[in-house]
């Protein structure tokens, strides 16, 4: 007999969002300010912008991936750090993808200053990511019905 996995509810992933990118742009804000030599409205904007971008993106990519979790037996809460590693780059790859050319557009870059820019942005992100997402299991694990026949 399979056990079914238990996901989280949606609630429970907007709580998850909304924490993610609160947290995340009282981060990247001032410190892109800082860094970019720009005014903190042009890059608060920007990262308000992007941040509700990704609030959507979030709790699409993170539901696809508890599907897939769950459909190959697997608790969703309870990722292995490689589990966990290919989530934060896929992640982190499927915002860069969507978010490269509003930020070349909106702060006025070249491609490549774009690039750099978000290289490290990235970098700092899937660690944030990995940290955030694991301490978040931990604050608020989910209970799994025992499997059948186990004690």
């Amino acid at each position: 007999m399979k056990t079914t996995i238990a996901i989280r509810s949606g609630g429970d992933r907007l709580r998850h969002t909304f924490a993610f990118e609160a947290l995340l742009l009282g981060i990247l804000a001032p410190a892109g300010a800082f860094f970019l030599e720009r005014p903190m409205v042009d890059v608060g904007l920007l990262a308000v912008v992007l941040s509700l971008k990704a609030m959507l993106f979030n709790l699409v990519y993170n539901w696809v991936f508890d599907l897939l979790d769950a459909r190959a037996g697997r608790n969703p809460t309870k990722r292995s750090v490689a589990g966990r590693l290919m989530h934060a780059l896929g992640f982190e790859c499927g915002l860069v993808i969507t978010s490269l050319p509003l930020v070349i557009w909106w702060l006025n870059l070249t491609v490549w200053h774009a690039l750099a820019m978000d290289f490290s942005v990235t970098s700092f992100v899937v660690v944030y990511t990995f940290v955030f997402g694991w301490g978040y299991d931990r604050l608020f694990p989910l209970p799994q019905a025992p499997a059948p026949g186990g004690a």
